[in-house]
């Protein structure tokens, strides 16, 4: 009777299935992408093996790595997602290990080394003119630096466009070689116009500054001479070159602003220059002379402070 009763209550019993064991994640390290000199995008595939994972990839110059990703988070799925992550600052021209890291609640598991090689720094031009403006016949010089992987011992061309800009950049002067930091100058002796410059470098493909504009202003030589008339003064002298009909200010300096005394126009002197003269009222203090110049080969400028004590 015992025995019976038993048997019908363990009929009515059900099975208890034991607990589901965690299972450490699965990952696969794959390939590099977006590679440049100095970032990457890392790849790889992961399989949470239904836990919680989080996943990150370690990298460096060895495979002692060193450096590491932010973690991020692969899910709790049963297949394996593909995952990426970026890196940056990297060296150029360097050969990086890299492997994926996948972590859960039933451990971590570390994906093949694989490796990437980051690119070279692309060479760029940067150049100055100085002085700007220069003045008429002067020497201006044209300096800047190749930036980028093998910059240093590059042979580098100078070419000039002079005002208006039409002819186009020819060569100008012998070529220069970079120095062991990518640095160069040309000089350029009497500059007699506005002009565009650029610097080219002799490599294939070629690489091509922006352009810079030196400006050349007239060269204005100045003087002033007491009247027989009193408190009036002559302003007098030349222009090179010659700019006949240009007109002429006699500036006199007034709490830093250059207050108009009087004026006139330039008239012709040579075939290289032109000349002014003009009787003015004058005060005590510092007077200047500014030929304003609208042709566009030069450009305008002050002559040297003249004082009337």
């Amino acid at each position: 009777m015992l025995l019976a009763a038993a048997a019908a209550i363990a009929s009515t019993l059900v099975a208890v299935p034991a607990a589901h064991a965690a299972t450490p994640p699965s990952v696969t390290t794959g390939g590099a992408t977006s590679v440049t000199y100095a970032t990457a995008t890392l790849h790889g595939s992961v399989n949470p093996q239904a836990s919680n994972t989080s996943y990150y990839f370690q990298y460096g110059l060895t495979r002692q790595y060193g450096g590491q990703t932010a973690i991020a988070d692969a899910g709790a799925g049963t297949k394996s997602v593909p995952v990426a992550l970026a890196i940056s600052g990297l060296q150029p021209l360097s050969v990086y290990h890299y492997r994926l890291v996948a972590v859960n609640a039933a451990g971590a598991t570390i994906g093949k080394d694989q490796r990437l090689l980051t690119k070279r720094v692309p060479l760029s031009l940067a150049i100055l003119v100085s002085p700007n403006p220069l003045t008429f016949g002067g020497t201006a010089t044209v300096q800047g630096t190749l930036s980028g992987t093998g910059n240093a011992s590059r042979q580098v061309v100078l070419q000039a466009n002079a005002f208006p800009f039409t002819a186009g950049f020819v060569p100008l002067g012998n070529p220069e070689v970079t120095t062991s930091t990518g640095s160069f100058s040309f000089p350029v002796v009497g500059l007699a116009q506005v002009t565009q410059f650029r610097v080219v470098t002799n490599t294939n493909p070629p690489v091509i500054s922006p352009v810079a504009t030196e400006n050349v202003a007239v060269r204005v030589v100045s003087h002033i001479r007491r009247t027989r008339r009193h408190g009036f003064a002559r302003f007098f002298g030349t222009v090179t070159p010659a700019e006949p009909g240009m007109q002429v200010g006699v500036l006199r300096t007034v709490r830093g602003r250059g207050v108009l005394a009087g004026g006139t126009v330039l008239r012709p002197l040579s075939a290289t220059s032109s000349g002014f003269s003009k009787i003015v009222r004058v005060h005590r203090g510092v007077y200047r002379v500014l030929v304003r110049v609208t042709t566009g080969a030069q450009v305008s400028a002050y002559g040297q402070p003249l004082v009337i004590r």
